[in-house]
């Protein structure tokens, strides 16, 4: 198995509320996008890591992270207008060797080794994963007047995270085939192409960064972690 890691940090983050990429902004002593190319960058079965930012961001990013941490042979692609596009240019910007991927937010700062060793372990018997965990809070189906329709069976429903991962060629077959533009995530165009998709479970702390109050649990979390 060749591994590479595909990090979109293309988005705006408008909820973030800060002319700064919110990948950029500060937890602990490095940037949110620094400690997320940092826990993949030092794992021993990855092969190759392409980070996707916006054009105009690209030379910011090599001086500010790629360079200032050490992150050598770590690529930096252009990403497109959504974040569909930004993975696709990702998956075409690995050399021939990589066979499998991995694909994870850049606004997923607190990801740990051992749950990235549990999505390469799963890669041994399945051709697309996606971390999960449980959901807690009661979930109602509404209408578009914010009336309830009815309660979900909450046994039965996983809230998504990153990284999903999947063999190459599948999910690049996904992107090429499947028509569905605001897809929220990579395992879902892989379920519309047919393709079985396991599910393994994540952890509540791997937060995706998208407000001013995400970015506050992230800082605790770290501090309690001692980074």
């Amino acid at each position: 198995m060749k591994l590479g890691v595909v990090i979109p940090a293309a988005g705006r983050g408008k909820r973030m509320e800060t002319e700064l990429n919110k990948q950029f902004l500060q937890i602990g002593n490095r940037p949110v996008l620094a400690h997320t190319i940092g826990v993949f960058f030092e794992h021993p079965d990855i092969d190759e890591i392409i980070i996707v930012v916006r054009d105009f961001e690209k030379s910011y990013c090599q001086k500010n992270l790629i360079n200032k941490y050490g992150f050598d042979n770590v690529k930096l692609v252009a990403g497109g207008k959504t974040r569909r596009e930004s993975v696709y240019a990702g998956l075409m910007a690995f050399s021939p060797a990589i066979n499998y991927v991995i694909i994870h937010d850049g606004a997923r700062p607190l990801i740990e080794k051992k749950i990235i060793n549990r999505v390469i372990k799963a890669l041994e018997n399945h051709d697309a994963i996606s971390l999960g965990v449980r959901v807690k809070d009661t979930i109602k189906l509404v209408n578009q007047d914010n009336f309830a329709l009815k309660t979900l069976e909450r046994s039965e429903l996983v809230a998504i995270q990153t990284p999903q991962a999947f063999k190459l060629d599948l999910i690049k077959r996904a992107h090429q085939k499947v028509k569905m533009e605001n897809a929220s995530d990579d395992a879902s165009l892989v379920e519309t192409l047919g393709a079985q998709v396991k599910i393994i479970w994540g952890s509540y702390e791997n937060i995706k960064i998208t407000t001013p109050f995400d970015l506050a649990c992230a800082r605790t979390i770290m501090e309690s972690r001692g980074e």
